[in-house]
């Protein structure tokens, strides 16, 4: 549920709560004290609403002359892009193992950090204005920061179209200055680094997992289903497996002589063939093979084509197996 307001006046202010009581002390507490926010959201005229709680709005205007506003509330059944924050979400849990050894997802982090905080750069040099002081810095560069930060985010697509060139070559340049950091460096080697790495991505990918919607419990579940399916699946899938076998047993098939001897042949060929592949690549130290056999002439015509098998082997070969023939047929008729 997204609420839009529609109103001509700037000097309006935006409370949110729960119930109206709520509304109206937040509302009295900013109109007795002064206060410099630089949290406040009232100058946002599109909000977020949470369908599942009970959600208050109060709009207050400053001007009586400029009192008139319109509200507009947008349902929106399918959000694409809070199911691309879960898709993302699952992705940067599941791979943060890989992401952790991955050299050029160190880079494009690195990259990445120094760009976005570059401006504390600009920071710096605005508080070589103020005072000095411990005590003044700290308020200085916080309150700067957040103020800092807000109007960029706020601005962001207005500064990107009017000074285009400009922020192509900032981001340009500190991305290469952050590189030749990243690169000086190096990735990272550390066991424990890289495990370190690793949880804090699938803490931030379980994070984008439970903020996709606004279904706290739905999206606990799948938090919680995602951390089992990471941490159980091989175990959860052998037992299965186990069980399956011990319930279902495979039904074994007994072969006969002929089949038993067409398979011995099949094999046959299939082992001599993988010899031939493996002594014709790379992986084989030729001359070392050469000096344990017995007859490398023989080998090298059985690697040229030739059968392994001379023909007086054969005979020699058929006539064992026919006396093992004869031998089985006159056992049987004396049983």
């Amino acid at each position: 549920m997204t609420m839009h307001l529609d109103t001509n006046s700037e000097s309006y202010i935006l409370y949110d709560g729960k119930v109206p009581h709520e509304i109206h002390q937040k509302h009295d507490e900013n109109q007795r004290s002064w206060s410099f926010n630089l949290f406040d959201t009232g100058k946002h005229k599109r909000l977020k609403i949470n369908p599942f709680e009970d959600v208050c709005i109060g709009i207050y205007i400053d001007s009586s002359i400029e009192s008139g506003y319109i509200i507009s509330m947008t349902e929106t059944r399918i959000n694409v892009w809070m199911l691309t924050i879960m898709a993302i979400g699952v992705l940067i849990f599941w791979c943060a193992k890989t992401l952790s050894q991955n050299s050029v997802f160190y880079y494009a982090c690195g990259i990445l950090f120094g760009v976005t905080t570059s401006i504390l750069i600009l920071i710096y040099m605005a508080g070589k204005l103020v005072p000095r002081g411990k005590f003044m810095y700290l308020i200085f560069a916080g309150t700067m920061s957040v103020y800092l930060a807000r109007t960029l985010l706020e601005n962001a697509q207005l500064i990107a179209i009017q000074y285009r060139e400009w922020v192509m070559w900032y981001i340009l340049i500190t991305s290469l200055i952050s590189f030749v950091i990243c690169y000086r460096f190096g990735p990272v080697t550390n066991t424990r680094t890289k495990q370190i790495i690793q949880w804090f991505l699938q803490i931030a990918g379980l994070a984008l997992v439970y903020n996709s919607s606004y279904f706290r419990e739905a999206s606990l579940s799948c938090c919680v289903v995602l951390v089992l399916l990471y941490n159980f699946p091989k175990a959860v899938l052998e037992r299965g497996k186990r069980y399956w076998q011990n319930t279902f047993p495979e039904k074994r098939k007994l072969i006969n002589e002929d089949q038993y001897r067409q398979e011995g042949i099949r094999e046959t060929v299939k082992a001599l063939k993988e010899l031939q592949d493996y002594c014709s690549s790379p992986e084989c130290n030729t001359w070392k093979t050469v000096l344990r056999l017995k007859d490398p002439i023989r080998f090298a015509k059985f690697m040229e084509g030739d059968s392994h098998l001379y023909e007086d082997e054969i005979e020699e070969h058929d006539v064992e197996i026919s006396k093992i023939l004869d031998e089985d047929e006159y056992t049987d008729d004396e049983y």
